[in-house]
């Protein structure tokens, strides 16, 4: 996996420094393949990329906050003095997070993968109530959601995934806000507990039936596909997605490896070097693609 290398330039630590009081050099951070994140004392500075806007922050740094409220586990971004959550330095929107202390759930141990579904079903009631604005920029997920063919992924063509896309989206009107991105590496877990959901920059408004599905997948097997205990988990704990059958998973699923694929046409497009493990998990998960069609 390739991660941002954007250093933490003294015009950004000066920045912080005014904005947020937090002051110190900056210890770089495992992750990031957009956002570079920065340790400093108690704190994490997040310096996001070029080409994403501060309202586009601001925008899904509000979800996170909503979240926040009624969820402990939600990790969300220190306002300013003016309430801002953004600061714009050297053209990059720049934030700061308390920092948690923590290490990447092992999605293979049941009892781990349990907690992750139990936890986006506290966090799907914990947003089931937020109406924000239309976001600024669509999120890169929601290309293709709603049955237009997605003009970045013509390799992986599907009329019969957008018309049923399309269907299912008129039979499933349910819509709240997202996390986005919801995967281990998204998360912490301590002492075998999940403490923290961390990076809220895919935040969109959706179908939670879309966001347990491709969680699902994160947290199952990239060969077998979605786990089907991490579904039932995410029931039993009161998620506000409908309950799926096996084929609407599926579909839901090849959506979001539909729009991976286009992330990393994309990323090659813009001179990523993809290494060996990159190249290998791309070609299995277009498998999985086709394999889980109807």
């Amino acid at each position: 996996m390739i991660f941002v290398t954007t250093p933490l330039t003294r015009e950004i630590r000066e920045a912080v420094a005014s904005a947020w009081g937090v002051t110190g050099e900056g210890e770089r951070l495992h992750g990031g393949e957009e956002s570079a994140a920065y340790r400093l004392d108690g704190h994490v500075v997040r310096v996001g990329p070029a080409w994403r806007s501060a309202a586009e922050s601001e925008w899904c740094h509000a979800i996170a906050r909503h979240a926040a409220a009624g969820l402990p586990e939600a990790v969300a971004p220190l306002p300013t003095a003016d309430g801002a959550t953004v600061v714009v330095v050297e053209g990059r929107p720049i934030s700061c997070w308390p920092y948690v202390e923590g290490a990447w759930p092992d999605s293979d141990l049941p009892a781990q993968r349990a907690a992750g579904a139990r936890l986006l079903a506290r966090l799907h009631r914990s947003l089931a109530g937020c109406r924000p604005g239309p976001r600024p920029v669509p999120a890169f997920q929601e290309s293709g959601l709603y049955g237009d063919p997605p003009q970045d992924a013509t390799e992986l063509d599907d009329p019969g995934l957008d018309r049923w896309l399309r269907a299912f989206h008129a039979a499933h009107p349910v819509r709240h806000p997202l996390h986005g991105d919801y995967y281990t590496g998204n998360t912490l877990a301590r002492d075998g507990r999940i403490v923290a959901v961390l990076d809220w920059d895919e935040s969109f408004v959706g179908a939670p039936e879309l966001e347990l599905a491709a969680a699902a997948l994160e947290w199952g097997d990239d060969v077998k596909g979605p786990s089907a205990e991490f579904v039932a988990a995410y029931h039993e704990e009161g998620g506000t997605a409908a309950r799926l059958d096996e084929e609407s998973i599926a579909q839901l699923v090849r959506h979001k490896l539909r729009r991976e694929h286009a992330y990393f046409r994309k990323a090659a497009r813009s001179g990523v070097a993809h290494d060996e493990e990159d190249v290998e998990y791309h070609r299995v998960r277009v498998e999985l693609f086709h394999r889980l069609r109807p």
